[in-house]
C-alpha cells in the first residue's frame, strides 16, 4: 500500500472519477471516504453529484426527483438530465479538471443510459445525441459501479430515509430495481477498460479497500500515466 502523503502528481488534467450504482449501493458514502483519502495524499479533490452539481443543475435535480420527469416520460427526463449535465459540465466539471483537480461524480451519464436507456427504453440515437451536445469528447478516467442485492439496497435505502418519503427512483418496484442492478452490470461488462464492478454488500471499511486497491493499481503504481510514489 503506498504511502497516502506522499503522492506526486505532475502538473496537468486532473482525474475524472465516476461513481455509479442503483438506489443504496453507497455511492454518498464511499465517494466521501475515497475523497478524503485522496486529500490525505495531498491531492485537490473535490465532490459532486448527478443530478446537481450546479447552481442551474440543482433546480433540475429538484423538478426530476419530484416526479415531475416521470410525469413527462421518459424522453422528456432525458432531456432534463441533458440539461443538468451540461451546466454540471461547462460549470464545475471541465474547470476543475483543467486546475489539476481531481473530480469525485456521484452518478453521471452511465446513470442516464441505465435509468433512462435500459429501463425507460429511450433510444440509443437519443442518448448518443445528448452525450454528444453535453459531455462531447469528456469521459471518466475510471467509473466505479457499486453491486449490492436488490434487498440489500431496498434495506439501506429505507433505513436511510427514516421517516420520509421516497423519492422518484426510490418509490420504483422491486423489478425496476433488479432490471437496474442488470444494466450496470452490462455497462460494466461492455466497457471493462473504465468501469470497475465492485462487490459493495460488505462493511464500508472492507469496500472501501477494493475501491482504493484499483485507484492503487490503475493511477498509483509504477508506470501508471502521470503519477509517481514514493516511500
Amino acid at each position: 500500500m503506498m504511502a497516502e502523503a506522499a503522492v506526486k502528481r505532475t502538473p496537468g488534467r486532473g482525474r475524472f472519477i465516476t461513481f455509479e450504482g442503483g438506489e443504496g449501493s453507497g455511492k454518498s458514502t464511499h465517494i466521501k471516504i475515497l475523497a478524503e483519502r485522496l486529500n490525505a495524499a495531498k491531492l485537490r479533490t473535490i465532490v459532486t453529484r448527478e443530478p446537481g452539481g450546479s447552481p442551474g443543475a440543482e433546480i433540475i435535480r429538484h423538478l426530476v426527483l419530484s416526479g415531475m420527469g416521470k410525469l413527462l416520460g421518459p424522453d422528456a427526463e432525458t432531456l432534463l438530465f441533458a440539461a443538468a449535465r451540461d451546466d454540471h459540465v461547462r460549470t464545475v466539471i471541465k474547470p476543475a479538471l483543467n486546475q489539476g483537480i481531481w473530480v469525485l461524480c456521484d452518478r453521471f451519464s452511465d446513470s442516464t443510459r441505465a435509468y433512462q436507456g435500459s429501463l425507460g427504453k429511450v433510444e440509443p440515437a437519443v442518448l448518443n445525441a445528448m452525450e454528444r451536445v453535453t459531455i462531447g469528447d469528456l469521459k471518466p478516467d475510471l467509473t466505479i459501479i457499486l453491486d449490492v442485492p436488490v434487498e440489500v439496497a431496498m434495506q439501506r435505502t429505507a433505513k436511510r430515509r427514516g421517516t420520509g418519503a421516497p423519492d422518484r427512483f426510490e418509490a420504483e418496484d422491486l423489478k425496476f430495481h433488479q432490471d437496474l442492478r442488470d444494466a450496470y452490470r452490462q455497462i460494466a461488462a461492455a466497457e471493462p477498460q473504465r468501469c470497475v464492478l465492485i462487490d459493495a454488500n460488505a462493511d464500508a471499511n472492507t469496500v472501501a479497500a477494493r475501491i482504493w486497491a484499483v485507484l492503487r493499481d490503475r493511477f498509483f503504481t509504477a508506470g501508471a500515466d502521470n503519477m509517481a510514489t514514493s516511500a
